[in-house]
């Protein structure tokens, strides 16, 4: 098994928004935003792609924002309400729905990772992603905000709220 890879390249955003068709009341709740609205709005779309709960996430989006990833340098991903998101720094954005496990405890993952999942404080849980004969290939954290990272095309995303979750 291979390291995670890190990437190094210039900050990315995302900003997830309703469905076109669905009315602002049912527009799904996001339990954090890790940029201001206001940054997002400032610059203007380069791409759109559906997500898994058909919802729309447009990267360097200007309109209304419900949540905004944003990886400068590093990943970054979010749990919005059972949908996970996870936005790379090389600009790649994956989505899907459900999967989580609530920890703390070690969970197995796609791809053949483990994942050994403590808490280490109010709102802040920690994942050692585990791989060959249980070595640790990285750590995520989220601390008072969720995490997200691509080891090697399994995406996964830590929650603030205690709940980890992976898709291939």
């Amino acid at each position: 098994m291979t390291p995670i890879r890190s990437w190094e390249t210039g900050a990315r955003s995302a900003a997830l928004l309703a469905p076109a068709a669905t009315a602002v009341a049912a527009t799904p709740t996001v339990r954090h935003t890790t940029a201001s609205a206001a940054k997002a709005k400032a610059i203007s779309p380069v791409r759109t792609q559906t997500l898994a709960d058909g919802s729309t996430a447009k990267i360097l989006w200007e309109g209304q924002v419900v949540a905004t990833l944003e990886a400068n340098q590093h990943d970054d991903g979010l749990d919005a309400n059972d949908m996970f998101v996870v936005l790379t720094s090389g600009g790649e954005l994956r989505s899907w729905l459900g999967g989580g496990h609530r920890g703390p405890g070690t969970f197995n993952l796609p791809g053949g990772w483990k994942a050994k999942f403590t808490k280490v404080g109010n709102l802040r849980y920690r994942a050692q992603i585990l791989g060959d004969g249980d070595a640790v290939y990285g750590t995520m954290e989220a601390n008072q905000h969720d995490a997200g990272h691509d080891a090697n095309g399994v995406y996964i995303v830590l929650t603030w709220g205690g709940v980890i979750s992976a898709h291939l």
